[in-house]
C-alpha cells in the first residue's frame, strides 16, 4: 500500500461504514429535533417568528395559557437551528438520522413527544416489497435543486456508505429504473421533464422525495417559479427530510420501504 494511503488510514481510520442500520452519528449532525413539553406560549411565539420557512407553529395552548403545544414540520424545516440557538434548553436537534416516513403527517414533531419518525408498514404498497426487496434501481431527477441533496445522494453510493450492497443503485435512464427520486422544489421549466421521466419508468414504480425542497418547496414554497402539480396526480411512497438529507437518512428510509433488513 502506498505511503500516502497508509498515512490517511492512520489519521482517519477506516471510512467504510460496516453497519448502516446501527451506526451512530456524532458531532454537529442535525437530526430529529426534540421539543420540551415545558415550552411556554411566549417561547413558542418567539421561535415561530424566527423560523424562515414557517416550519414551526403553535397548534394549541394548554389551560392557564402557560404551556404551548408547539409543532415543527420536518418537511419544511431547513435545519438552520435558529430555534435551538434561541431556546437551547427547550429545543435540541438530536443525532437521530432515521427520519424518513411514508406518511407526510408523521414529519410533524410535537412538543413533549420524543418519538422516532418511522414508516407505517400497512401503508406500503404490497408490490413494492414483492418486486424491489432485493434489487431497486432509481432514477434521480434534479427538479430545480441546488445540488446539495444531489451530492448527498451521490455519497449514498460511494465507498463509505455503499448502498449498492443492498442492491440499491441509481441508473442513467428512467426506462431502466423502478422509480424516481425527486430533489428540488420542481421549477416550472422542470415540471414537464419530470412528467416525461415518470412516464418512462415501467410500472409498478415508486416515488421518493429527498430533501426539504422536494417535500414542501422549502424556501421556494409559494413561488411563481415553482410548479408542484405533479403531486396532485401521483402518490409519494417515501418522504426523506433534511436540508440536505444525510445519506444514512435516505438509505435507511429506502431499506425500510422495501423491507430489507
Amino acid at each position: 500500500m502506498p505511503l500516502k494511503e497508509i498515512n490517511i488510514l492512520r489519521r482517519h481510520g477506516r471510512q467504510y461504514v460496516p453497519d448502516l442500520r446501527r451506526v451512530e452519528l456524532r458531532g454537529i449532525f442535525r437530526g430529529r429535533p426534540v421539543i420540551s413539553g415545558d415550552i411556554t406560549e411566549a417561547e413558542a411565539e418567539l421561535v415561530t417568528s424566527l423560523c424562515p420557512v414557517g416550519a414551526i407553529g403553535v397548534t394549541s395552548v394548554a389551560s392557564g395559557m402557560e404551556h404551548a403545544s408547539l409543532a415543527m414540520d420536518l418537511g419544511k424545516c431547513v435545519f438552520c437551528r435558529e430555534c435551538e440557538f434561541a431556546l437551547p434548553r427547550m429545543i435540541r436537534f438530536s443525532n437521530d438520522f432515521k427520519m424518513a416516513t411514508n406518511i407526510r403527517e408523521r414529519l410533524s414533531v410535537v412538543a413533549g413527544a420524543d418519538q422516532p419518525v418511522r414508516l407505517d408498514p400497512e401503508m406500503i404498497r404490497k408490490e413494492i416489497r414483492s418486486f424491489f426487496k432485493h434489487a431497486l434501481k432509481l432514477r434521480q431527477v434534479s427538479a430545480g435543486g441546488d445540488n446539495s441533496a444531489e451530492m448527498e445522494l451521490n455519497a449514498a453510493g460511494n465507498v463509505n456508505f455503499d448502498m449498492g450492497r443492498y442492491g440499491i443503485e441509481f441508473v442513467a435512464s428512467p426506462r431502466h429504473a423502478d422509480g424516481i427520486v425527486i430533489t428540488g422544489p420542481i421549477t416550472q421549466n422542470m415540471a414537464e421533464a419530470l412528467q416525461i421521466c415518470y412516464e418512462a419508468v415501467p410500472s409498478p414504480k415508486i416515488v421518493i422525495l429527498a430533501g426539504t425542497d422536494a417535500i414542501s418547496g422549502g424556501i421556494f414554497g409559494g413561488s411563481a417559479a415553482v410548479n408542484r402539480e405533479f403531486f396532485d396526480k401521483y402518490p409519494v411512497d417515501l418522504f426523506v427530510p433534511g436540508n440536505p438529507p444525510h445519506p444514512l437518512t435516505f438509505i435507511n428510509g429506502v431499506l425500510d420501504l422495501i423491507g430489507c433488513k
